[in-house]
């Protein structure tokens, strides 16, 4: 892995359906300047600047990176942007971490952000007339029948998606920065919603949300405050189509999580893990990826959820900060979670902190399924 990187700050906007106070370059700038109070540093201390986000169209603004550079203390200084889909915001994160990791920087600035009230990602996601057939409708039309032939390979019940939307949801209730806070939320609130995408029912999905977050990443030498140590980091890609491809459980998934296990030395990650903050865009990937990442073996990954496991209280909690069911700043999302975990070994998570958390799993998957990013943090020097 090279030189030892840690996180020394984290900054987040407030997830909201419209930020109409503030510009792209208002929004990202607030994030980063928590996150370099949270390190007790200013932007004369940052050697260069990471910055991701999803896809241009989704605000109809190409290459806003262009115009950020003065928001985020850039100006003169090495500056770069990261896309990969919806894991963009893990991605983003990695890169900054390799940058501290090859000896190039010694503090590095990660923004990531979206601003979905100036878009419709719903229809940007979508095909259109007359060049295809409208067949799909957005993300949720794209993953359904993937959550369809996984309840049909592992006769996973109809509840368990509700299940997880009550769980992350009342988690987001104790997350000051979460979008979606719903109180009472319930599993007859819930089941009595609208179906969207069958199975998928609307409080199933996640929010269009504005919002960005940053993270300080610091070499060992360069550390402030009180730190959490990157213990391992992977990213992996495939084929959205090739023959064989297994869009339910997919090998990129898989294959990034044995790289970032093996070299933070987990052997089982529900026991060795404390918390995982994991990309579920739907509520059914909830078991769907406990599968992929190994929590738990094929076609159990639902019994995992419905026996509590990944609930605030239970042994291997998942999103405790509500996740992206609570808060989707689509271009952000995977480092929210990247942070959220960071927060998590550091013991700063708030009303939403696991006790004796130690190490702790980001997670970001992005396009059909086939981009992956993933961390682990830990309280200790790897």
């Amino acid at each position: 892995m090279g030189n030892r990187c840690a996180v020394i700050g984290v900054g987040q906007t407030h997830y909201t359906t419209k930020r109409m106070d503030v510009s792209i370059a208002g929004l990202v700038r607030e994030a980063a300047l928590r996150a370099l109070e949270d390190a007790g540093l200013t932007f004369k201390d940052i050697d260069a600047v990471v910055i991701g986000k999803a896809p241009d169209l989704f605000e109809g603004v190409m290459m806003p990176e262009s115009y950020l550079a003065d928001a985020l203390g850039a100006a003169g200084k090495p500056m770069m942007r990261v896309h990969t889909a919806g894991s963009v915001g893990g991605s983003t994160a990695l890169v900054g971490a390799s940058l501290i990791q090859a000896g190039v920087h010694e503090r590095v600035l990660v923004v990531a952000f979206e601003k979905q009230s100036e878009s419709n990602a719903t229809w940007a996601l979508s095909t259109h007339l007359p060049f295809n057939a409208s067949l799909v409708v957005g993300a949720g039309g794209y993953f359904a029948p993937h959550i369809r032939e996984y309840m049909r390979r592992t006769g996973a019940p109809d509840h368990i998606g509700t299940l997880v939307a009550v769980k992350d949801r009342q988690n987001a209730l104790k997350n000051p920065y979460a979008h979606l806070r719903i109180p009472g939320i319930s599993r007859e609130m819930v089941e009595s919603t609208p179906m969207l995408w069958e199975p998928i029912r609307y409080l199933e999905t996640c929010p269009s949300s504005d919002g960005a977050c940053a993270v300080v990443l610091s070499s060992e030498q360069a550390v402030t405050g009180r730190p959490a140590w990157v213990h391992g980091t992977a990213m992996r890609s495939e084929p959205i189509f090739r023959a064989g491809r297994d869009t339910v459980n997919p090998q990129g998934g898989k294959d990034c999580a044995a790289d970032v296990y093996r070299q933070a030395g987990i052997a089982d990650p529900r026991r060795d893990l404390d918390v995982a903050e994991v990309y579920v865009p739907f509520s059914w990937y909830e078991p769907m990826w406990l599968e992929n990442l190994g929590f738990a073996a094929e076609g159990e990954g639902w019994k995992l959820t419905e026996s509590g496991a990944t609930a605030l209280e239970g042994d291997i909690p998942w999103n405790a900060s509500g996740g992206v069911l609570s808060s989707n700043p689509i271009g952000a999302s995977g480092l929210i979670r990247f942070a959220e975990a960071a927060l998590q070994v550091r013991g700063m998570a708030g009303e939403h902190q696991v006790d004796g958390a130690r190490r702790a799993l980001g997670h970001a998957y992005g396009g059909g399924a086939q981009f992956f990013a993933m961390w682990i943090v830990g309280t200790d020097k790897p």
